[in-house]
């Protein structure tokens, strides 16, 4: 942002003229600081977000993986949170951070320092920047310019290296699913330099990995199983990754190879960051003792996250499916008993996840349902209320959250109105999801139901309007908009539709 010096006012008519061309050579000074802190390669220039991110959650996280977590470099960490410190508006905690980056770089990176300082450097330079030190900010820029001119980079300000394109990765994956393509892309870049670099085949598999199960309603993807499968033959003894490859063969059918994965990790280390995940094998294997076992264990080490809240929540809510199942969903004295304390177990895990992370939505979604399972509706319709305002998050998230409380609307407050809105808003947000098939279904269900009460239900009407015309049933679509002008002439949605319907017919 442009910093402007005070300007002389008719107050300040005796200011020389030596005064007023220094004001507005320091003007011209800071403009090109600017153009040229634009050219560095840090967290500042890498388009990272604010508003995609819950701050105090990721601060946290990477507090916890400083402590517990061997796999991943400590530099490129700490220069993580000294871009969160910023964002917090922290920044005198943000240059202490980038102080430790820095005595990291002495004590693991000697051999290469300068090149691996080229990101701390840059972060050191904006950081600068921002609290008005432009001296500094001159000093910071010269150290990346006298590298990249050593190295004969061809950019005066920046020098293509392995190291600051996984760097870059490692960031960008920190900042959440909108960021994973481009995670992905930064990791292959590192690759194409260095194949068979250890480091840089975790990070792109571990990408791969998210990429494959983000979308967490669709089918099973498994194009992270061979970059797994490469990651852990680089890198054997790595408890990290083995976890990951686990749980992708746990996905691809393969449990029992998985499994001989966590029995020996387990063997091997404590770490919480690799209890979370042989938690959630288990979890998915049914083993839910076993599992919260584990979960209750690394807790213990890092109570504040939110992972492993929403990972225990599950786990209850999971046991308390079992006993309904078993009591033909009319579970009476110990059996109700049970399911009661369940039900109270996972919301308590639910809500600890959301107070965690105000940005996860599957932990707002779980909460809802569990309070709309006991019977709390008005819990569950002011967590949907929460879910429906957050901002920022992908339309898959989106869409799952009109989707849910779609479900909430029909099965627990009865309002097929208020479901029909939710599961068009749902279509509408994306076509061509893994939940399309879910939502068309839902629909054409619900809005026949209607139809059969009320012949003359327009929205249930224009509902098969529109749903026909995404199956690309044009006639069938036609026919339907028909019907609801007729009865509501006036609306310019169904006129639209319906003229460019008939035009395409």
């Amino acid at each position: 942002m442009r910093t402007r010096l005070p300007q002389p006012g008719l107050e300040d008519a005796s200011v020389d003229t030596d005064s007023r061309v220094a004001v507005a050579m320091s003007d011209i000074s800071k403009d090109s600081l600017k153009a040229i802190l634009l050219e560095l390669e840090c967290h500042f220039t890498w388009n990272l977000l604010k508003k995609d991110i819950d701050l105090f959650e990721v601060e946290d996280t990477i507090g916890q993986q400083l402590e517990f977590l061997t796999t991943k470099s400590r530099l490129a960490l700490y220069n993580l949170l000294a871009y969160v410190k910023h964002l917090k508006g922290q920044n005198k905690d943000a240059l202490k951070c980038l102080e430790q980056a820095e005595a990291i770089i002495q004590q693991e990176h000697a051999d290469e320092k300068e090149v691996r300082s080229l990101v701390t450097w840059g972060n050191y330079a904006w950081v600068s920047y921002r609290m008005g030190r432009f001296e500094e900010v001159q000093k910071y820029i010269d150290q990346v310019g006298n590298v990249c001119k050593k190295l004969s980079s061809p950019s005066n300000y920046k020098l293509q290296c392995p190291a600051i394109d996984c760097e870059k990765g490692w960031a960008l994956l920190k900042f959440g699913g909108k960021y994973y393509q481009k995670a992905k892309v930064a990791f292959e870049k590192a690759l194409e330099a260095e194949p068979d670099n250890p480091e840089f085949n975790i990070g792109y598999a571990i990408t791969v990995y998210r990429l494959d199960n983000f979308d967490e309603e669709g089918s099973i993807k498994s194009f992270s199983l061979g970059p797994l499968r490469k990651a852990v033959a680089l890198n054997p003894h790595d408890t990290y990754i083995k976890v990951f490859l686990a749980l992708k063969l746990q996905d691809v059918h393969a449990e029992a190879e998985g499994e001989r994965y966590i029995e020996e990790i387990l063997e091997q280390t404590s770490q919480p960051y690799v209890l979370r995940y042989a938690a959630k094998f288990y979890r998915r294997k049914k083993s839910w003792d076993k599992a919260l076992q584990l979960l209750k264990k690394a807790l213990e080490a890092t109570p504040n996250s939110s992972f492993l809240h929403h990972q225990m929540g599950l786990c209850y809510r999971a046991q308390m499916i079992q006993i309904k199942k078993a009591t033909r969903n009319r579970p009476k004295g110990k059996d109700k008993l049970k399911v009661d304390e369940l039900i109270a177990s996972a919301i308590f895990h639910f809500r600890a996840a959301v107070e965690q992370d105000s940005m996860f939505v599957f932990a707002y979604l779980d909460l809802a349902s569990m309070y709309a399972e006991g019977g709390q509706h008005r819990n569950a319709e002011d967590i949907f209320q929460k879910a429906l305002c957050l901002e920022h998050i992908t339309d898959d998230h989106k869409q799952q959250i009109h989707y849910h409380y779609g479900r909430f609307q029909e099965f627990h407050r009865k309002s097929d109105y208020a479901a029909i809105h939710h599961y068009l808003e749902a279509l509408k947000v994306k076509h061509g999801s893994s939940l399309h098939m879910k939502l068309t279904s839902a629909l054409k269900k619900l809005a026949t139901k209607r139809l059969c009460h009320n012949a003359s239900d327009v929205q249930s009407l224009s509902a098969l309007g529109f749903v026909y015309k995404l199956e690309g049933d044009k006639r069938q679509a036609a026919a339907y908009y028909q019907k609801a002008q007729k009865i509501d002439p006036e609306n310019a949605e169904f006129l639209t539709a319906l003229c460019e319907l008939q035009l395409s017919i």
